[in-house]
């Protein structure tokens, strides 16, 4: 069975681009929260304030992301076939995530032991490294390729094996009828949200301020994140089946969502504070409210950016476009580039604000610059984008770009 093209929708490719460049701001936010003793440097002025820059985006962004990934992966499955989508999500997923790794946690730990030095007088700290084990292999920044690699293991097999024991396709318009009456309705939200809020509920060791856990140490990633993150690869998927419908009430209700969507997280920074805490709260219907509005706000923020991003993004953007396009590389490379500048400037007498926004402008500076010289209309850019790109491509009409989900 195949699938009818889609334009590009390109409202969506300024979520996922801004999913992407949210990770940027959130890590180069890092070393300036106090208290946060899991980043490799904190900055000598560090204050709470700077905290909302990790648990506002922390809340929705990667939830976005994948939905987002959903999305596209069924609109590229009526290009590609399910064969044909295999081999390219191995070419722009899975070896990117094989290749890229080893030089990017060699990056990461360079910049590590710089910090450790920097911080430790001139010398090197003493310190014993564990071996590497399925437990505590560090995917870094990279963990969300490694779910997407899952996520499709999953969804490809299953697509294929539902085209050939339904053929007439009842399964599908059976889930387009009951996907179309959650999106009309506040029902949908409630259910998305329920499967993560009872296992933030019943995990003895769930931190509520940091919401999902990150699954960035180990190759078995946390059922939280699997169930946060599948479920919106899942929800995004069943979105394409219906678009017009699932768009338009996303739409709709854009304004009423990301009302809501502040006012939870609002009442969970008051009800959490600013400050990283580390302490979980024992399991348990205590943490009720805390996980029911955590998970609303996460769904609420999802769907009222979404929704707005349709009503801004009605036309093509040539701004937008082209940081779409770079989005992908940006993400994969920043991370030890944002270290590499939170460590110089660590000690720098400068108010934190100022040097955040020069760590995130020279971060920016460089990656986009280097996507733009070596990326966007080279043999990388046609590895990572699924084509090259000229400095004036406008695409192809009819089509959309998939890149990365």
């Amino acid at each position: 069975m195949s699938l009818p093209q889609s334009p590009r929708i390109h409202a969506l490719d300024a979520v996922r681009a801004s999913a992407l460049f949210l990770g940027v701001v959130l890590h180069a936010s890092m070393s300036f929260i106090p208290g946060i003793p899991i980043w490799i440097v904190q900055d000598s002025q560090a204050s709470a304030g700077f905290s909302l820059g990790f648990f506002v985006p922390h809340i929705f962004r990667m939830v976005l992301f994948f939905m987002i990934a959903g999305y596209f992966a069924r609109m590229a499955l009526g290009r590609r076939g399910v064969l044909g989508l295999a081999l390219d999500r191995a070419k722009r997923i899975a070896l990117p995530l094989v290749t890229l790794w080893m030089p990017i946690f060699a990056l990461i730990v360079t910049v590590a032991i710089w910090g450790a030095i920097k911080a430790n007088g001139g010398e090197a700290p003493q310190q014993e490294t564990p071996p590497l084990t399925a437990q505590n292999f560090p995917l870094t920044h990279l963990w969300f390729l490694y779910l997407l690699v899952i996520f499709y293991a999953v969804s490809l097999p299953l697509a294929a094996l539902v085209r050939l024991v339904d053929r007439s396709d009842r399964t599908g318009r059976l889930m387009d009828a009951v996907t179309g009456l959650l999106a009309r309705t506040p029902l949908g939200t409630l259910l998305l949200a329920a499967p993560i809020a009872a296992w933030f509920v019943t995990t003895p060791m769930w931190m509520s301020w940091f919401g999902i856990p990150t699954p960035d140490t180990g190759l078995i990633p946390n059922t939280g994140a699997l169930i946060a993150y599948g479920t919106a690869f899942a929800v995004g998927w069943a979105a394409h089946r219906c678009s017009d419908l699932v768009l338009t009430a996303w739409k709709r209700a854009w304004h009423v969502n990301l009302v809501i969507a502040a006012g939870l997280t609002i009442w969970l920074v008051m009800e959490l504070g600013v400050t990283p805490n580390f302490m979980p709260v024992a399991a348990g219907l205590d943490r009720l409210p805390v996980a029911a509005a955590y998970t609303l706000a996460i769904w609420t923020w999802t769907f009222g950016l979404t929704g707005a991003a349709l009503m801004v993004f009605t036309r093509e953007n040539r701004i937008w476009r082209y940081l779409a396009d770079s989005s992908y590389w940006v993400y994969l490379l920043h991370l030890p580039l944002v270290m590499a500048f939170q460590v110089a400037l660590s000690d720098v007498a400068l108010p934190g604000a100022i040097k955040l926004a020069i760590v995130l402008a020279a971060s920016f500076a460089i990656l986009l610059g280097s996507y733009h010289l070596i990326v966007r209309n080279t043999w990388i850019g046609g590895w990572l984008n699924g084509r090259r790109l000229g400095k004036t491509d406008q695409g192809t009409p009819g089509l959309t770009t998939d890149t990365p989900g």
